[in-house]
């Protein structure tokens, strides 16, 4: 999610979600008291259509005013949702899902099986473009119907009465319960999404909710919106907030001001606050299967930049410019780690082994520092293009981290010859926009992980998937995917190989150059509790928060 952007996350990609539950609090009055609290973000909300759902915001916020058949809890486990029992068949290749009955949307409409069903036939569907129809594939016929030669009818779901869903796949999917607890997989109401058309989630009234909250206030365009209760949702009884306010707040600065004047009750902190406030008893540190890296666009093959960054030589000159320990240490400074690779570190183990994903992966040429060989590899690459100069733009977010980034690694790469980098911070929804069009020469984007598994990363870069922003093409990479999720499916250590060598192929081809492991440095009030936080899929399930 892109970060985010993220996603898959995604992406991110490259903006990180900055969490701030400001001042919580129970407010008395003549009949009841009030739990609420104040949130602020770091980058503005995109979109609340689940099937064109990309980034952490837009993540986060439907996964607390919406649920699928099963809910990620603590941990990445996998908790209750719509689903009250699963029965798996055929080889594991049929899922038979009982709905719970008690289920509503917030407008009183039952949720039934057929709400899933449409969900799902909306997201492939062509006409929606959803970047993430692709997680579909292995579900029956997905692949034809997003490529448009199959009706999305065909699609392997189908609902048997109100409350009976069967679903069936091409193979098996190891990872597909997980699957089912992320938010492109939620049930939608049709009669909601057609009565609102192209609106259809731009505003917090243009949608309903089944889930712990619904959203007020939201425009489609300010800055800030309300989370409150959903009296319709099936759990209420478990749910102890009566609203969460957010703001966006692109500032640290203004975080920490909030936090220390007693207005919020936690903040992100930037590399110079860390210092300050390592040792402060509200300190922590909230790791992420998120990898922040740099894309190239080779989109249009007949401009200098697309020439430039299909010689290998150029791009690994790029890598080799940065020095990631330097950028982590100083301009970061919050927890984030090194990059080991594009997969993050701590997601998944050798099946045989235990060993680390990225340990088993680790190509060091694709993340090294070395200024030296990124100076020769820089002439060499120059000369083969026919070029001594050359005028690239870094695109990334419009917050303060993310301006902070691209001065850093404007900086190391302007240490090469000839090369003049111009910076270009937008707001994140349009730095989204502009990477899914390929508007951009370098763009800072980033990736957390949709569920714990190394193919969450690895089928971005696809020849044919939708968030390949910059085009990266190997079939020897294709091919490799391809068995890791067909022919390899069932064989553990096989799938685990093919994984592995996909990285390894990304990796000395310098597909994308990838920079650091997102972690965050917060200050969080000992008053809030039952906030659960994930590395993998979306971040923050609010449906257990409370303030004591």
């Amino acid at each position: 999610m892109n970060l985010k952007t993220a996603a898959k996350v995604t992406a991110v990609a490259g903006a990180s979600l900055l969490f701030l539950a400001a001042c919580g609090s129970k407010n008395s009055s003549s009949s009841s008291s009030k739990a609420t609290a104040n949130m602020t973000m770091s980058a503005e909300l995109p979109t609340m259509d689940l099937s064109k759902s990309t980034d952490v915001v837009s993540s986060d916020m439907l996964n607390n005013t919406n649920e699928g058949l099963y809910r990620i809890g603590k941990n990445g486990s996998i908790t209750p949702g719509i689903a009250k029992a699963t029965k798996i068949s055929n080889g594991g290749k049929t899922y038979t899902f009982t709905l719970r009955k008690n289920a509503k949307w917030s407008n009183g409409d039952k949720v039934t099986a057929k709400d899933f069903v449409y969900g799902w036939q909306r997201t492939v569907n062509p006409k929606t473009a959803s970047q993430y129809a692709y997680l579909y594939s292995g579900i029956k016929n997905a692949d034809q119907i997003v490529n448009g030669k199959k009706p999305v009818s065909s699609l392997g779901i189908k609902a048997d009465g109100d409350y009976k869903l069967v679903v069936t796949l091409d193979k098996p999917i190891a990872y597909f319960k997980k699957l089912m607890g992320f938010v492109n997989f939620y049930p939608q109401n049709e009669s909601v999404a057609k009565k609102y058309g192209s609106k259809y989630g731009t505003t917090s009234t243009a949608m309903v909710y089944n889930g712990p909250y619904k959203m007020t206030g939201w425009t489609g365009t300010n800055l800030s919106w309300t989370l409150k209760k959903n009296n319709d949702y099936w759990d209420k009884k478990a749910v102890k907030m009566d609203s969460i306010k957010y703001q966006v707040v692109k500032d640290q600065s203004t975080g920490l001001n909030l936090f220390n004047s007693n207005k919020a009750d936690d903040t992100t902190l930037s590399s110079q606050q860390v210092k300050n406030y390592k040792t402060n008893k509200n300190y922590l540190v909230r790791k992420t299967a998120s990898t922040f890296y740099v894309e190239l666009n080779r989109k249009d093959s007949d401009s200098t930049i697309a020439k430039a960054f299909k010689n290998k030589k150029i791009r690994q000159a790029l890598s080799y410019a940065i020095n990631r320990n330097e950028y982590v240490k100083n301009t970061l400074g919050d927890g984030s780690t090194v990059a080991k690779g594009y997969v993050s570190q701590d997601l998944a183990k050798n099946p045989k082994t235990g060993k680390d994903f990225t340990d088993d992966a680790y190509v060091a040429s694709g993340v090294t520092y070395n200024q030296a060989k990124a100076k020769q590899l820089w002439k060499e690459g120059m000369k083969e293009i026919g070029e001594t100069k050359l005028n690239i733009k870094l695109l990334s977010d419009d917050t303060d981290g993310a301006k902070k980034s691209t001065e850093y690694i404007q900086g190391a790469w302007e240490k090469l010859p000839g090369l003049t980098v111009t910076n270009q911070n937008v707001p994140f929804k349009t730095r989204l926009q502009r990477s899914q069009n390929g508007n951009f020469d370098t763009v800072i984007s980033a990736w957390n992980a949709d569920f714990t598994d190394p193919i969450s990363f690895l089928s971005l870069f696809t020849s044919d998937n939708s968030y390949n922003n910059g085009r990266y093409n190997s079939a020897e990479y294709d091919s490799l995917i391809k068995k890791a999720e067909g022919t390899d499916a069932n064989n553990a250590s096989a799938r685990w190989t093919d994984m592995v060598n996909a990285e390894k192929q990304l990796m000395n081809d310098q597909g994308v150059i990838p920079i650091y492991q997102k972690a965050e440095a917060h200050l969080t009030r000992t008053n809030l509790k039952g906030i659960i936080w994930n590395t993998a899929g979306t971040n923050y399930n609010l449906k257990y928060m409370s303030v004591k």
